[in-house]
């Protein structure tokens, strides 16, 4: 779930909860609109701490010393001898 359908249950959840004044028979709309809220909010914080450091994560490693490698020049000249 990402930030934007989060936001979407949050907002859904609370019309629900707080501006409508309606009931469905069995079904009670302001429960529903606060699972709606929490469901929106633990997915918010799932998105935020959970998944958004792994896209972010970029890693670099740069190796200097004698370990590193070196690579021979890809162009070769040659000596003249003939002189």
């Amino acid at each position: 779930m990402g930030i934007g359908a989060s936001i979407f249950l949050i907002v859904v959840g609370a019309i629900l909860t707080f501006a409508l004044n309606v009931s469905i028979g069995a079904l009670d709309l302001n429960v529903v609109g606060w699972i709606l809220m929490v469901g929106g909010l633990g997915g918010l914080i799932f998105t935020a701490f959970i998944l958004a450091p792994r896209r972010r994560a970029i890693t670099t490693t740069r190796t200097t010393g004698p370990t590193a490698r070196t690579t021979e020049p890809t162009e070769y000249v040659q000596e003249r001898t003939d002189l």
